[in-house]
């Protein structure tokens, strides 16, 4: 049986199934990219609860494996090698286990940097921007007087959508025909955006085409449905 008792986050979260990978996360935009891949892919995991409402991603066992304490992060107990391999920032996650099944990415050389790109784009500029966009308009930023931080983000993200439904003319998904984890690093982020932090109508979503209908067809995968939900978010 694979020991993992080496990683002080086992000690807070001990796996119940060492044998399969270890999912440290929550299901916010960020943690479902992971979940979500895990379930196209088929691998078998385990999931852990990370309650960042209690701080727990700055306790030192969840820091000893993602030392910026942020959620996702992971053990692969058959990493390279057949080593363990801990693993934290989600696009980097994605991009692992991609190549590590070979799925999600494309086989062309050229297409693959494409798709890295994209999930590049969702890292650098659409979490960053839709994050901050939740927090002006519905979180404590809310309460702000100076409201130019909030008009900062929604123009910008409003940009992004844009960037992305300019990219989708023609295409079913980020790369055309082909599904990828370009799409699943951008899905979470879209849906939290016109959804739970209830900006649909200050970035004129309904006015787009592509992205809804690139958001619907996502969405309506059995494997995001259940990723979207492991680990359940807090309410």
């Amino acid at each position: 049986m694979t020991d993992l008792s080496s990683f002080p986050i086992d000690t807070k979260w001990p796996a119940q199934h060492p044998d399969r990978l270890q999912l440290y996360s929550l299901a916010t935009p960020n943690g479902v990219k992971v979940s979500i891949a895990l379930e196209e892919l088929g691998i078998p995991y385990e999931p852990h609860f990370v309650d960042i409402t209690k701080n727990e991603t700055w306790t030192p066992e969840f820091l000893s494996l993602n030392p910026n304490g942020k959620i996702p992060a992971i053990i692969d107990p058959d990493g390279p090698g057949g080593k363990p391999l801990a693993l934290f920032e989600s696009g980097a996650i994605l991009l692992y286990l991609a190549e590590k099944t070979g799925e999600l990415l494309p086989a062309d050389p050229a297409k693959r940097y494409e798709t890295i790109q994209w999930v590049f784009f969702q890292m650098a500029a659409i979490g960053p921007m839709f994050g901050q966009l939740g927090f002006f308009h519905k979180f404590a930023g809310r309460e702000y007087e100076d409201k130019r931080p909030h008009e900062r983000y929604r123009a910008e993200s409003q940009r992004l959508l844009g960037v992305l439904e300019t990219r989708l003319e023609g295409r079913d998904w980020i790369m055309g025909d082909e599904y990828t984890i370009a799409d699943i690093s951008m899905l979470g982020w879209v849906r939290n955006l016109i959804g739970f932090y209830g900006a649909r109508e200050i970035v004129e979503f309904d006015a787009l085409k592509n992205v809804p209908a690139w958001l619907e067809r996502g969405l309506a995968r059995p494997a995001v449905q259940r990723g979207l939900e492991i680990p359940a978010r807090l309410e």
